[in-house]
């Protein structure tokens, strides 16, 4: 029975069957006055809310993207550099390129890249100049390949 009374009363006050001055009171007790927030604040909040998402998006594709750079420097020294690029026109370079303690002079174009010679070690003692070839005419070096013909 004390079931019975309990909906009956939950009913009572769902359709509004109760005498006015009751309901009233009834429904100042059951919906309190909330103030509403400024409107600066809450687009304050927004503009806030926005702008920490995409830095944070932003910081996050920027590292996914300099990973490789950043664990690089992490790790040991690097053995492979280009120490100096002259560019020759066009499409075309020259590259000192040094690996370890030795360096290398490499020409690029677009047909690909080649290798071109040999240079001294980074350290440069007097032993590692090259030897220095005397230079021929054309026409001297042309007769003397005929000649071996």
């Amino acid at each position: 029975m004390k079931n019975f009374s309990i909906r009956l009363g939950c009913w009572v006050f769902a359709f509004g069957l109760l005498p006015s001055g009751l309901a009233e009171s009834a429904n100042a007790v059951a919906t309190p006055t909330v103030p509403t927030p400024d409107l600066g604040v809450s687009l304050l909040r927004v503009v806030g809310a926005l702008v920490l998402v995409l830095g944070l998006f932003l910081g996050g594709v920027w590292i996914f993207r300099n990973w490789q750079r950043l664990t690089a420097r992490r790790g040991a020294t690097r053995k492979l550099d280009v120490m100096e690029v002259r560019p020759l026109g066009g499409r075309q370079a020259i590259y000192v390129v040094g690996y370890e303690q030795e360096r290398f002079l490499l020409a690029s174009s677009p047909a690909g890249v080649n290798f071109l010679t040999h240079l001294p070690s980074a350290a440069g003692g007097e032993g590692d100049v090259p030897e220095v070839k005397p230079v021929i005419p054309f026409s001297q070096a042309l007769a003397q390949v005929l000649q071996g013909k």
